[in-house]
C-alpha cells in the first residue's frame, strides 16, 4: 500500500469561459471504475446538448487505473491534458468531467489542450483536495463504565474513533498510524489501568 495519496476535499463543479466557449468541470471522488463511469453517464446525461462531454479518471492510490476520452475532439486535446492535470497534482479516487459548450471561436489544438487542462487545474483549486494517509485499525475493548471517558480522551488526543460497538463490552474501532501503535498500546494500559483489551486489523486510509 502506498503510505499516502491526495483526493479532492469535495464534489462539485467550476465554470470558465475562454473565447467564448464555456467549460464546466465537474469533479467527484470515486472509489472504482464503475463509480467513475457512473457519474460520467450522469454528467453526459445532465448535458445532453453539450458540444463535448470530455473525461478523465485516475483510480487507486498507485493510480493503477488512468482512463481518458476526447467524446470528439481532436485527437489528445482534451481527455489526455485532464488526465495530466489530474496527475501532475497527484490526485487520486477523482473522476474529472469537462463539458463544453461552443462559443463560435476555434481554439486550435495548442487553444484546447490549454482549456481542458485548465478547467481542471481551475476546478481542483476551488474545490480543494485533502491528503488520505494509511493507517492501521484497531479495536479497543472496555467497560461500559470507562467507555465515554475512553471515547473523550481518544478523541481529545486526536485519535480517529471510526465505529463504536456496545454488546457485555464496549468495542471502540480506531484508527493509527503504524508508527504510534507501541506508544497508543502503553498509553491505553496505562489509563485503564491494565484493563482495556487492544488488537489490531488491517490497514486503510484515513486523513491525514
Amino acid at each position: 500500500m502506498q503510505d499516502e495519496y491526495r483526493t479532492i476535499a469535495r464534489a462539485g463543479v467550476h465554470e470558465t469561459e475562454v473565447n467564448r466557449s464555456r467549460f464546466l468541470c465537474a469533479l467527484a471522488p470515486a472509489a472504482s471504475e464503475q463509480e467513475a463511469q457512473e457519474f460520467i453517464a450522469a454528467v453526459r446525461k445532465e448535458h445532453a446538448d453539450a458540444t463535448h462531454n470530455c473525461w478523465a479518471y485516475v483510480i487507486g492510490a498507485d493510480a493503477a487505473v488512468q482512463k481518458a476520452s476526447d467524446d470528439g475532439e481532436p485527437g489528445g486535446t482534451a481527455g489526455v491534458p485532464m488526465l495530466q492535470m489530474l496527475l501532475r497534482r497527484d490526485m487520486r479516487y477523482v473522476v474529472a468531467v469537462v463539458t463544453r459548450y461552443y462559443g463560435g471561436v476555434k481554439l486550435g489544438a495548442g487553444g484546447l489542450i490549454r482549456a481542458y487542462g485548465g478547467a481542471v487545474g481551475e476546478a481542483l483549486d476551488a474545490l480543494g483536495t485533502r491528503t488520505r494517509r494509511r493507517v492501521r485499525l484497531a479495536t479497543v475493548t472496555v467497560d461500559h463504565q470507562r467507555a465515554g471517558k475512553m471515547q473523550n480522551d481518544l478523541r481529545a488526543t486526536g485519535r480517529e474513533v471510526r465505529d463504536v460497538r456496545y454488546g457485555e463490552a464496549v468495542t471502540l474501532e480506531i484508527a493509527l498510524p503504524d508508527a504510534d501503535v507501541d506508544a497508543f498500546r502503553a498509553w491505553l494500559a496505562d489509563a485503564t489501568a491494565g484493563t482495556a483489551a487492544f488488537e489490531l486489523g488491517g490497514e486503510a486510509y484515513g486523513d491525514a
